[in-house]
C-alpha cells in the first residue's frame, strides 16, 4: 500500500496541509458566514416573534380589561334597570292598592248605609208589629183597646236604649 510508504509521507503530508488549508479557507470564507446569517435570522425572527407575542399579550389584557369594564358597567346598569323597575312596581302596587282601598271605602260605605236602612226598616217593623202585639194584648186583658198614640209612646219607651 503506498500510504504507508515512508517515501511518500511528505507528499502526503504537504497535499494535507494543502486541503485542509483549502477546506478552512472554504469554511471561513463561504460556509460559516452563512450558517452565521442564518442563525442570525433565526435569532431576528425569535426575537420579533417574542415581541409580537409580548404585544398580542398586552393588547389581550387590554381587551380583557376592557370587557371586565364593559361587564361592570352593564351589571351597574342592569342594577339601576332593576331597581327603576322595583320602584315602578311598588308604585304602581301603591296605586292599585290605594285605588282597591278607595273602591272598597266606597262598597263598605254602601253596605253600611244598606244595612242601616235595612236596620230602620227592621225598627219600624218591629215598633209595628209591637204596637200590634199590645193593642192586642191590652185589649183582652182590659177589655178595651187602648187608642194609638198612648201605644206608640209606650213602645218607642221601651224600644229606647237605657241610658
Amino acid at each position: 500500500m503506498p500510504q504507508f510508504d515512508p517515501t511518500y509521507f511528505v507528499s502526503q503530508l504537504v497535499w494535507l496541509a494543502v486541503v485542509l488549508v483549502a477546506f478552512y479557507f472554504l469554511l471561513t470564507r463561504i460556509a460559516l458566514p452563512r450558517i452565521g446569517e442564518v442563525i442570525e435570522a433565526r435569532t431576528n425572527q425569535i426575537a420579533g416573534d417574542l415581541e409580537r407575542a409580548r404585544s398580542l399579550k398586552a393588547q389581550t389584557e387590554d381587551v380583557v380589561a376592557a370587557y371586565e369594564a364593559s361587564l361592570a358597567e352593564a351589571r351597574r346598569e342592569a342594577g339601576s334597570i332593576m331597581a327603576a323597575a322595583q320602584a315602578d312596581i311598588s308604585r304602581k302596587a301603591a296605586e292599585r292598592e290605594a285605588a282597591f282601598a278607595k273602591d272598597l271605602a266606597i262598597k263598605v260605605g254602601a253596605a253600611e248605609r244598606r244595612i242601616a236602612a235595612a236596620r230602620d226598616e227592621v225598627e219600624a217593623q218591629v215598633r209595628d208589629i209591637a204596637i200590634g202585639a199590645a193593642r192586642d194584648v191590652t185589649g183582652k186583658l182590659v177589655g178595651t183597646e187602648p187608642d194609638a198614640a198612648t201605644i206608640g209612646r209606650a213602645v218607642d219607651q221601651a224600644l229606647r236604649p237605657a241610658g
